[in-house]
């Protein structure tokens, strides 16, 4: 059997699972998850390589009607990974019946000439009506015509692991022969600025409620190797600004004397420091910005530009 390679792009509605996916199949975080819809705002790279093949998995936004320049620029990602891919695998909630926001992604789909697979996820909070509910998908697929009533279906559980093995072997299969497009022990391309503001904005996610998450993005201002810091032990030093668009988020940020903004920056440091495998010194600063969702230059400048 010969070496496969190429490119699976995950699409599918807000908060199906496919960051969690994503970090399932590769065995470590290299997305960000909540249970707030659209926290993925880029298009990440994460690398997979089995011995048969090496999957570069682009986890995309959320599909959905979007309600300012932000989320038109997340759908255009999104939309526009589709015509780039080798694979694509559309993840829907497997635990509830197909929906009209699943229909309008299979719509997009039809028309493209890449393999689709879709996988069912959340297997594990189904029971004894799992096959009811794989069949409104069925019907759904078949609608749509014959070639994605052809569509194959994997049930998975991106939380608990079931299902994936068939599912990485399945999307293997459909890759063209090629050889690795990046070293075996490479799990994500994405750049280091990128991955450090995703892990402060997913203690954001984690923190706040309401109105806030959405309304966050976060720009690593610098990164400084403290060799005299720490005991002698080297140091990395992140600065950093979270940008909201109201004086009442920054308040909600920053919390009573400080309370929640010191345990954003707690949760934040302790996953860089896994990152950078030694002490973090982070500095958060909040700073309000209005409407920067719906200027194209503060979206370009945070790179977010719908490409």
């Amino acid at each position: 059997m010969p070496f496969r390679s190429g490119f699976v792009a995950l699409i599918g509605r807000p908060n199906v699972g496919k960051s969690t996916l994503l970090n399932q199949l590769v065995g470590q975080k290299v997305a960000i998850t909540s249970p707030v819809a659209q926290t993925t705002r880029n298009r990440l790279r994460a690398i997979l390589t089995t011995p048969e093949a090496q999957l570069v998995l682009l986890d995309t936004p959320g599909i959905h009607k979007p309600h300012h320049l932000l989320g038109e620029r997340l759908v255009q990602s999104a939309r526009g990974a589709i015509g780039e891919v080798d694979v694509v695998l559309l993840l829907v909630d497997g635990s509830q019946p197909a929906g009209r926001g699943d229909a309008f992604i299979v719509e997009l789909l039809r028309h493209g000439r890449v393999p689709v697979h879709v996988a069912l996820n959340k297997s594990d909070r189904v029971g004894a009506d799992a096959e009811d509910l794989a069949a409104t998908y069925r019907e759904m697929l078949s609608a749509a015509g014959e070639r994605a009533g052809h569509w194959p279906l994997h049930r998975c559980s991106a939380l608990h692991g079931e299902g994936c093995t068939a599912l990485v072997q399945a999307l293997a299969a459909d890759l063209p022969p090629g050889p690795m497009l990046y070293p075996a022990d490479v799990i994500s391309d994405q750049p280091e600025q990128l991955l450090l503001a995703e892990l402060i904005r997913e203690q954001v996610l984690s923190h706040t409620r309401e109105e806030v998450p959405h309304s966050v993005a976060v720009r690593i201002e610098r990164i400084v190797e403290d060799e005299e810091a720490a005991g002698g032990r080297e140091r990395t030093a992140v600065l950093a600004t979270v940008l909201v668009e109201r004086s009442s988020q920054k308040g909600i940020l920053i919390g009573k004397g400080g309370q929640m903004l010191r345990a954003i920056g707690r949760g934040a440091r302790l996953q860089m420091q896994k990152v950078f495998d030694g002490p973090v010194y982070l500095e958060l600063f909040v700073k309000v910005v209005p409407n920067w969702r719906r200027h194209p230059g503060r979206l370009a400048e945070l790179g977010y530009r719908g490409d």
